[in-house]
């Protein structure tokens, strides 16, 4: 692994000093395992379907559960970890996340595999806010761009891991039960992270000197708002049968976010520190970075649900043939993450405009590839073109991470990380289900259509992705106009 100096704090012991290096590798190890596992489930669902005879509405809570709790325990885990301990919660969520993968690998039925993956996006939820916060502690300055380099590099290498290690799995345990390997392997591997975590993780933290209250009722609305607002969409499968009266959620999402707004203020102005530092959104560089990351995460995810349709449905491809064409996305993300955090310091936000404008390029080609190449030759061209997506993607990731971050106080790591990474799932949530209904409103589910049809209904896919990532480059560009006003360059 590349050295990355330590930032400078001067109390810090020598000791501590050496531990960050491995307190490091630990944070971006975890990481790695929750994408890896977030990476392979979705491979793994024609298997699960099989083994435990589920219906598409089952599979769909398999993926929505996980990601509602992921979401949910985003902004609690970082408020704790901000204010008791780091460390504490990190273990508390590795161990969480080992055992609910132990209990997803026994699930004898849809049901249990349900909770049980709740319970595991819980966990995970737990643990992301905490190596984010983690980063923000060890490291300053230019190191902390190359540390957040270095985490999108392994980031993107996981995401490339993820499918072909499921694959394998399956493969290994056979088409009925090797779905249940991919679960068994985050369990040795999260024993090996929690006796370095034990080991490495620094106990000391500096905590700001905001109060340490845990603000129930605000914690209690802010969940029901995020339950309002990710649901409808999370159950938002492009099918004929979904509810409609899911969108009657949206009125619990705006009734509880008011509330919860009032609220934070009002228990702000009596002493007390509320689960979210509201002042945090009048500073540009965290405001328009949760932003860009929001709406690019609503247009990416969608582009490799459409890839993968295309492909199988359209093409016919087999399933592990077409996750392999996004793998080329994700190993140029990690170069261009990994060389983006050690430019980031020079070049600011004007590194993140290039990187949305080149990711714009790779989905055009993208199109240009699933619509016109020969269907013989079109996997091979989509591949193509997604490597030139993911080498601007890891130009967005990384720095707009470090940009995002560069102003937020480190005791405040955690909670500021976990904002962000709720308005990326949040972001995936509703781009997911707009690209979902555009496609099957051309092509619905349960009968045989022509390629023309496909052509159709991926160029329709797409071309909401290509709109939500230009929606992104205008906010980069705004916050790249309001930076060189202030004589802001780089970080």
């Amino acid at each position: 692994m590349t050295h990355l100096s330590p930032g400078p704090t001067a109390a810090d012991s020598g000791d501590a000093q050496r531990r960050r290096g491995p307190a490091f590798a630990v944070c971006i190890a975890v990481g790695a395992l929750t994408i890896l596992d977030l990476s392979g489930v979705n491979v793994a669902l024609p298997s699960i379907q099989r083994s435990l005879h589920a219906d598409s509405t089952q599979l769909q809570l398999i993926v929505a559960g996980y990601a509602l709790a992921f979401g949910l325990s985003l902004i609690p885990s970082g408020r704790l970890g901000d204010t008791r301990s780091r460390r504490a919660m990190f273990v508390i969520g590795l161990i969480g996340f080992s055992v609910a993968s132990a209990l997803c690998a026994l699930a004898p039925g849809i049901v249990w595999l349900t909770v049980t993956r709740f319970l595991q996006g819980a966990a995970a939820g737990v643990q992301m806010p905490q190596v984010l916060g983690m980063i923000q502690q060890l490291y300053r300055g230019e190191e902390r761009g190359r540390a957040f380099g270095v985490f999108g590099a392994m980031v993107g290498i996981a995401t490339a891991i993820g499918p072909t290690l499921a694959g394998s799995l399956i493969a290994l345990g056979g088409p009925t039960d090797g779905w249940r390997l991919l679960f068994w392997f985050n369990v040795p591997c999260g024993a090996i992270a929690l006796f370095f975590a034990l080991r490495f993780l620094p106990r000391d933290q500096h905590r700001g000197e905001g109060g340490t209250e845990l603000d129930p009722v605000g914690l209690g609305l802010l969940a029901v708002a995020i339950i309002g607002l990710m649901l409808p969409f999370l159950l938002t499968t492009g099918s004929s049968t979904d509810d409609p009266l899911r969108w009657l959620w949206l009125i619990a999402f705006a009734v509880a976010g008011v509330a919860f707004l009032f609220w934070e203020r009002a228990y702000r102005k009596r002493g007390l520190s509320p689960i979210v530092h509201l002042e945090l959104f009048g500073t540009a560089s965290y405001r328009n970075g949760i932003l860009i990351a929001t709406v690019y995460f609503a247009g990416l995810p969608a582009s490799f649900l459409v890839t993968t349709l295309f492909l199988q449905e359209g093409l016919h491809a087999q399933p592990l043939a077409a996750g392999l064409v996004s793998v080329p996305f994700a190993l140029g993300a990690a170069v261009s993450a990994f060389i983006g955090g050690r430019l980031v310091q020079r070049f600011g936000r004007a590194l993140v405009v290039v990187g949305l404008i080149v990711v714009i390029v790779g989905i055009g080609a993208l199109l240009a590839s699933a619509t016109l190449a020969p269907p013989s030759a079109a996997e091979w061209f989509m591949a193509g073109s997604t490597l030139i997506g993911g080498l601007g993607g890891g130009l967005v990731i990384s720095p707009n991470q470090t940009l995002t971050l560069s102003e937020v106080p480190p005791e405040e790591g955690s909670a500021a990380g976990s904002i962000a990474q709720l308005g990326q799932r949040i972001g995936t949530a509703v781009g997911v289900a707009l690209v979902t209904a555009v496609f099957f409103a051309t092509v619905p589910g349960g009968g045989s259509h022509p390629v023309s049809e496909y052509h159709a209904a991926v160029r329709g896919g797409y071309l909401v992705t290509l709109a939500l990532l230009a929606v992104a480059l205008v906010v980069g560009l705004v916050d790249l106009r309001e930076r060189h006003r202030a004589g802001k360059r780089g970080v």
